[in-house]
């Protein structure tokens, strides 16, 4: 039966912004694989604007950080659950396709596969470096997993689970910025930027946590080098105000909405660990990444032991080397920042060296859109699934 015949139903859930960005990317290459796509979904705006529909759940209702926000929230996030659970099944897609979010989304795995319908999950939970014993719910109740990390396949082929690697998102995201980028004239100019003088990039991170424990560490550290200018990447969300009480530095210089320029113009970076050291090295910005948390060396033994894995930022795990230095928890000062930061700001073997890994990355990570890898790979497994329905239950006519 030709495939166009095949009406396909898609439920996507999407608990965040980073989330939602994903699996709009997702819908896009879904509706070119399959034109007559529809969709139901948890998420926000920009799946909104893909799949041309409002979300059944804006992911505002659904994200919470922490202990005891979780704690507080209970009542809702049991709600949310229920009311996917009634759309799934009432709607009854032919695919449940999850975006990360796993405490929810293993949940609703489960019960998709007691519904019998097909669970696709693109981006995997953090199983490698904690709470392993997810594992065995994947296994059980997800049927096929598109991950974005190449070290992901072999570590759940040592569970005995196949998963696909289809690419990693940051790749096309950081090829679209460098197509894109401003003249350093402007930059400079447009952010009143001292031009004389070369740029140390400081990322202290996305939430406001993460930067009241890091910032002040950043620029002290970057001060130590007066003939460098540093200029802190602001996240959107965060406003300048909150930065400049954190800072209390009357030099600070921000820079909202162009990271991506900022790290390819900066001689070197700082990064608090996550994803932007991925999108760092991209760029290729050598980098000292840091996480301070609450600077306690027993807060670092607890972190030793539940994590699985000998590094925590993605440019080592990726190559599996140690190739950008790591400052974690009470290892995370001003001395040792300036330390590893120092060899960085000019011509030396640690530059060299980190640089030649951040090739080594790319060549691992691959070009694959893997979006439109993971849809493809989806609509063709929708579309297999209707047909072996037609063959055993053939229509007359």
């Amino acid at each position: 039966m030709p495939p166009f015949l095949f009406l396909m139903k898609y439920m996507l859930i999407a608990g965040e912004a980073s989330g939602d960005l994903h699996a709009s990317q997702l819908i896009k290459y879904l509706k070119e694989f399959d034109s007559e796509a529809e969709f139901r979904f948890f998420g926000g705006d920009r799946m909104a604007a893909e799949a041309r529909c409002n979300p059944d759940l804006h992911y505002d209702k659904m994200n919470v950080m922490g202990f005891s926000e979780v704690l507080r929230k209970l009542p809702t996030l049991w709600r949310n659950l229920k009311q996917a659970k009634r759309l799934l099944r009432d709607y009854r897609p032919d695919a449940l396709i999850l975006v990360d979010y796993p405490g929810f989304n293993l949940t609703m795995a489960k019960y998709a596969h007691k519904l019998g319908v097909p669970v696709h999950y693109f981006i995997s939970p953090k199983v490698w470096a904690w709470k392993e014993y997810r594992v065995k719910q994947i296994k059980k109740y997800v049927d096929r997993m598109y991950s974005i990390l190449p070290f992901e396949v072999p570590f759940y082929k040592k569970h005995g689970y196949e998963v696909t690697y289809v690419g990693n998102p940051s790749v096309q995201e950081v090829a679209h910025s460098l197509g894109h980028l401003p003249p350093l004239k402007h930059f400079v100019e447009r952010h009143d930027l001292d031009a004389d003088k070369p740029i140390i990039a400081l990322l202290p991170g996305s939430r406001r946590g993460e930067i009241r424990n890091n910032l002040p560490l950043m620029i002290e550290a970057a001060k130590r080098f007066p003939e460098f200018q540093y200029v802190v990447g602001a996240a959107p969300s965060v406003g300048e105000k909150f930065y400049r009480e954190i800072a209390q530095d009357p030099g600070l210089q921000l820079v909202f909405g162009s990271t991506p320029t900022l790290l390819k113009y900066a001689r070197a970076a700082v990064v608090t660990s996550g994803t932007a050291t991925l999108e760092t090295a991209l760029i290729g910005t050598p980098q000292v990444v840091v996480y301070r948390a609450n600077g306690m060396a027993i807060s670092y033994k607890i972190m030793e032991k539940l994590l699985k894995v000998q590094y925590v930022s993605l440019p080592n795990l990726i190559v599996g080397n140690c190739i950008v230095p790591e400052l974690l928890v009470h290892k995370c000062t001003i001395d040792s920042i300036a330390r590893e930061l120092s060899p960085l700001l000019q011509p030396s073997p640690k530059r060299d060296f980190q640089l030649q890994g951040y090739r080594n990355m790319q060549r691992r990570l691959g070009t694959y859109v893997a979006a439109e890898y993971a849809a493809e790979l989806i609509v063709d497994a929708c579309r297999q699934s209707a047909r072996d329905e037609t063959l055993v239950y053939p229509q007359i006519f």
